[in-house]
């Protein structure tokens, strides 16, 4: 593996994958920590009890979700992780703690609520389309919350990043002090926000909505110039340096004091936009903890997004994938 990796041709404005600096970032992620479980079968006839397929499952496989994926996306790129969240005392939570450990992530999860399930997604496929989506999940309890908001507080100072991952199940039910935590020691704070009320994410230095959360925060916009607007009206109110607006299909917008940069989507072929947000979001993170530039860094996240889509189900996109 060498220390510098080429730039892909559809970037070639970008400089060098900086994976020996990457290696040197400190990046915690803190958020709801999920389970991902597939299983994978062959669809040959429907059920006689119901007008349902039956799926006659041949392979099982389990993936870190949520913040986990995040997490596991940073550790792919060469930085050092550790993933602060809420889980069980279940064989979902033993699974993750298990995950982490191979992925070589430092784990510094809770689990002092014994009532609390640990948040499994489990998705049932046939012939590689998905079937149906089975979750469970629970809210964490107060103390569960606290105690996170205390570990996470203990551990700041190690670190360069901080990521919150909030997919609204309730591990960031406090994270405002998080915010102002960080900022105090100096911490870049990314975050890839859940919800209507963006004043809890006030102070951060960048969010990642994506075009429906946006939409959601800001409303409709007519045409890129009330976008512009809107994004930057937002920016200012909630004392952010950077506002990043993931798009889909038509790329990806930053916003930063006075300015307006755009890429286009890079995916050849999408098959599974499942956990893409996750990615684009760790390689935020790890780009920017090297000391590059807003843009140099969602030019990068959008690379790592376009090839993510293309893989089945929560992947990872490893810092050789990106040349």
């Amino acid at each position: 593996m060498t220390d510098m990796i080429k730039p892909p041709v559809e970037n070639l404005n970008l400089p060098p994958f900086p994976l020996q600096a990457a290696r040197k970032v400190r990046v915690l992620v803190v958020g709801d920590v999920m389970l991902d479980r597939y299983w994978f079968g062959e669809v040959e006839r429907i059920s006689p009890e119901a007008p349902v397929p039956v799926v006659h499952v041949g392979k099982r496989e389990d993936r870190l979700g949520g913040a986990a994926n995040v997490a596991r996306n940073a550790a792919a790129l060469g930085a050092h992780v550790t993933l602060a969240g809420i889980v069980g005392r279940d064989e979902p939570g033993s699974v993750v703690h298990a995950m982490l450990g191979q992925a070589g992530i430092e784990p510094a999860l809770i689990d002092d609520d014994p009532e609390h399930p640990t948040t499994l997604k489990m998705r049932v496929l046939g012939r590689q389309q998905q079937m149906v989506r089975v979750d469970f999940e629970g809210k964490p309890s107060t103390s569960c919350v606290q105690a996170l908001t205390r570990r996470v507080q203990t551990l700041l100072a190690d670190h360069d990043v901080l990521v919150l991952s909030d997919y609204d199940k309730g591990a960031l039910a406090e994270v405002s002090h998080l915010i102002d935590s960080a900022k105090a020691q100096g911490l870049a704070v990314l975050v890839d926000p859940k919800g209507l009320d963006y004043s809890r994410y006030r102070g951060a230095s960048l969010v990642t909505p994506n075009r429906s959360e946006m939409q959601q925060a800001v409303g409709p916009w007519r045409d890129e110039a009330d976008l512009d607007a809107r994004a930057q009206q937002l920016r200012t109110e909630l004392a952010l340096d950077a506002l990043l607006v993931t798009r889909s299909e038509q790329g990806m917008t930053l916003f930063t004091e006075g300015s307006r940069d755009h890429v286009d989507a890079l995916a050849h072929e999408v098959f599974d936009v499942s956990g893409a947000g996750d990615t684009v979001l760790a390689t935020l993170a790890v780009v920017r903890g090297t000391g590059a530039s807003w843009r140099q860094a969602m030019q990068w996240a959008n690379r790592a997004g376009g090839i993510v889509v293309g893989k089945l189900g929560t992947s990872t996109v490893s810092a050789e994938e990106l040349s």
